[in-house]
């Protein structure tokens, strides 16, 4: 097909996107650790895959930033910097909503995307999807830290000697000689070693648990039996974690299919599924009333003892102050203010890396003005009504705050875990009871947020 490949800039990074098909709805293909939009017409068996979805949708795909056609970048980029470029390209091509088709880690994007924006997202694909990569006691289906050494290892082979590297793809990927140099070449075209291999380590760190009951839109998770790389076990976790969602394990079928019979049942699973929810109204836009969020609340540490101090005046210009800086910041990284009362304030985020990040700023800056202030981060489903959050998520991100000490940014273990590939550092605050909130909370301190914020900042978009 001859296809155009156009940008679409996200933040710094101009993210490259292909559409395809005319169909009466929009489809987003999320794909996995490396691609190359031009390359991928280059694949025999995968061509009549994408011809195929662009038959009965608006198949929209693109390079993740640092892959393919895409800017090149430092280091991974994080979930939530991909949920911004999706969002990007989505805008640039003017699709309010759409489903997501995910693939490998990309299902794992596309499941945080459908918790976090429900209003843009009609349905989702999950192939070949995991949940969590790292096996940990409540997650044997993990990977080993040795074991993934040794995958990492085996996977950097592809830039070695082309024989070697040739063997190597067909160990992965179960493909025929003529196939794996064909994907060898996408891949050698589509990241550089170290891209691929901040990829992968990135990849280690994913964990999603925490999302997948608070996603709220149809679902079908499609599974090989044959899978080398992500066990069955893996996918029927996943899709019993989330309300509805439909499980088909596919026999024979292994993590990549990218043509003949075993395409043919992915396709035909799909094209029923989606067309099913097109059927019943699923691209109709309904106003969420739950939605992923982090929630952050500060305050300021022993305040009334220096409101006594200071007096009435000099306290309400101090507050004024507080004020200013705290807005200033929400303003920066994207943050909603909810509501404030006094010396605190609570809001929200789409995504908890510029949560923390925006915390961490409203600290420092309000430590310079000589305000010790507190800082508490959550991620949990929110109530929405009338432009305020509320629910159990809120809650228990006041708890979090109650922790921190003066200068101090406490997060839950579920805003930790989504931030893999940031760079935020983390030092271990204990496990706490939190009032009024069932179970034991593992809470960790902000040591370190000086990682990679290239996208801390990314609503300056546009497209060419």
């Amino acid at each position: 097909m001859d296809v155009e490949t156009r940008y679409a800039q996200s933040g710094d990074v101009h993210i490259a996107y292909q559409v395809t098909g005319e169909g009466p709805f929009d489809l987003v293909f999320v794909p996995g650790y490396v691609t190359h939009l031009e390359m991928q017409w280059k694949l025999p068996s995968f061509v009549p895959f994408l011809e195929e979805l662009a038959g009965f949708s608006r198949l929209i795909r693109f390079d993740k930033r640092g892959t393919g056609m895409s800017d090149p970048v430092n280091g991974a980029p994080t979930l939530e910097t991909r949920m911004d470029d999706v969002r990007t390209v989505m805008d640039a091509v003017g699709s309010r909503r759409a489903a997501l088709f995910g693939l490998s880690e990309g299902a794992s994007m596309a499941t945080l995307f459908a918790a976090t924006y429900p209003e843009r997202t009609a349905a989702i694909v999950l192939r070949s999807a995991f949940a969590r990569t790292s096996w940990a006691p409540d997650y044997p289906w993990g990977v080993t830290d040795q074991a993934y050494e040794r995958r990492i290892e085996q996977e950097l082979r592809i830039y070695g000697p082309r024989e070697e590297a040739l063997a190597a793809e067909q160990a992965l990927g179960s493909f025929s000689q003529e196939e794996a140099a064909r994907f060898l070449d996408l891949l050698r075209f589509g990241a550089s070693p170290g891209m691929l291999e901040a990829l992968l380590r990135m990849n280690k760190d994913i964990d999603i648990r925490h999302v997948l009951p608070l996603v709220r839109v149809p679902t079908l998770v499609l599974h090989g039996i044959e899978d080398g790389l992500v066990p069955l076990e893996a996918a029927r976790y996943l899709a019993g974690q989330i309300p509805g969602a439909r499980l088909v394990e596919l026999p024979g079928v292994g993590h990549l299919a990218l043509g003949g019979a075993d395409a043919d049942r992915i396709m035909t699973e799909t094209r029923r599924f989606l067309n099913e929810v097109w059927d019943t109204g699923g691209w109709e836009e309904p106003p969420p009333d739950r939605l992923l969020a982090t929630v952050l609340f500060t305050d300021i540490v022993d305040s009334t003892n220096r409101a006594a101090e200071l007096g009435d005046r000099a306290w309400l210009e101090v507050l004024k102050r507080h004020h200013e800086v705290v807005r200033r910041e929400l303003a920066r990284y994207r943050g909603r203010e909810i509501d404030t009362a006094g010396d605190g304030f609570l809001a929200a985020f789409d995504g908890p890396a510029r949560a923390i990040w925006c915390a961490s700023r409203v600290v420092r800056e309000l430590g310079k003005l000589g305000l010790g202030v507190r800082a508490g981060l959550h991620t949990g489903e929110c109530e929405v009504a009338g432009g305020k959050i509320a629910g159990i998520a809120v809650h228990t991100g006041a708890r979090v705050a109650a922790h921190a000490q003066a200068g101090e940014v406490v997060v839950s273990s579920t805003v930790r875990d989504l931030v893999a590939g940031s760079g935020i550092a983390f030092a271990d605050h204990g496990t706490h009871a939190l009032k009024g909130i069932p179970g034991e909370w593992r809470l960790f301190a902000v040591e370190d947020d000086t990682g990679d914020r290239r996208s801390e900042v990314s609503d300056r978009r546009g497209a060419t």
